[in-house]
């Protein structure tokens, strides 16, 4: 008697929605004999359950203490757990830094030293 409910002819489930509504009716009135008030019976609800929320204060709080921690680890400083002011709508971007060619040059020379070292110890990585 395990079937589910796509099995089942379109007479066998009206007969089984009016046999658990003669239920309800019958567990309505034993309850009403009884003093008791019925029962509720949970209606399976269409809407998904409400996804929660949190406050702008609560992510302010989260954040402010999320960049202390950052900081810390960084080493600098911070002034207070509070959230900064927005920043402005267009942030002011740095220029690009860019290497001379003394220093690509410099930086390379340091590479193939390090290389050339790694290779007469018989390393294949550094």
């Amino acid at each position: 008697m395990n079937q589910t409910l796509s099995s089942l002819s379109v007479a066998q489930l009206r007969r089984a929605i009016a046999i658990r509504e003669k239920i309800e009716a019958l567990e309505k009135e034993l309850a009403s004999i009884q003093g008791l008030s019925p029962a509720p019976v949970p209606a399976p609800s269409k809407k998904a359950a409400k996804k929660r929320t949190m406050s702008p204060e609560a992510r302010a709080k989260i954040a402010a203490s999320q960049k202390a921690v950052w900081a810390k680890r960084k080493g600098k400083k911070t002034t207070s757990a509070k959230p900064a002011p927005k920043a402005p709508a267009k942030p002011v971007s740095q220029p690009k830094r860019k290497l001379s060619a003394a220093g690509r040059k410099r930086l390379s020379a340091l590479a193939k030293a390090r290389w050339a070292a790694a290779h007469a110890a018989g390393k294949t990585s550094l």
